[in-house]
């Protein structure tokens, strides 16, 4: 192999090393996820917003049990959006730890395989529309 051949694999190698880097380093933080997906209603200080956004900080339902917390998120209620479809396992155990240990809350850490728990629950629990004839 010529010497510059063998320059741009080598350059090559580390520029992909470099990038495989630099990706990891762009990952979403559980704070980030939180801001794009939750902080327009809860807003960043988990206060909420009285009477239209429930506060997050110092909420029994948000530091107790994790499941209804996880299936709320997944599936959405009462004009909360769902997230089954816009966040893997993995963002939302972490926006879920996050929102659990935040601003003083006591709650104890989600794990991805929780979350992933969780949304084969919610899923099993769909049933098929009825076709009985009217």
């Amino acid at each position: 192999m010529s010497r510059s051949i063998a320059f741009l694999v080598r350059f090559a190698g580390g520029l992909l090393a470099a990038s495989a880097v630099s990706a990891a380093a762009f990952a979403a933080t559980p704070s980030a996820l939180f801001n794009d997906n939750c902080s327009a209603c809860h807003q960043t200080t988990g206060k909420g917003v009285k009477g239209a956004f429930p506060a997050l900080a110092g909420d029994p339902y948000v530091q107790g049990d994790p499941a209804p917390m996880m299936a709320t998120v997944l599936a959405g209620r009462a004009g909360m959006p769902s997230f089954k479809d816009d966040l893997s396992d993995l963002e939302l155990a972490s926006v879920l730890t996050y929102v659990r240990t935040s601003w003083g809350n006591k709650g104890k850490p989600v794990s991805a395989s929780d979350v992933a728990a969780a949304r084969a629950k919610l899923k099993a629990g769909k049933k098929p529309a009825s076709l009985q004839a009217h």
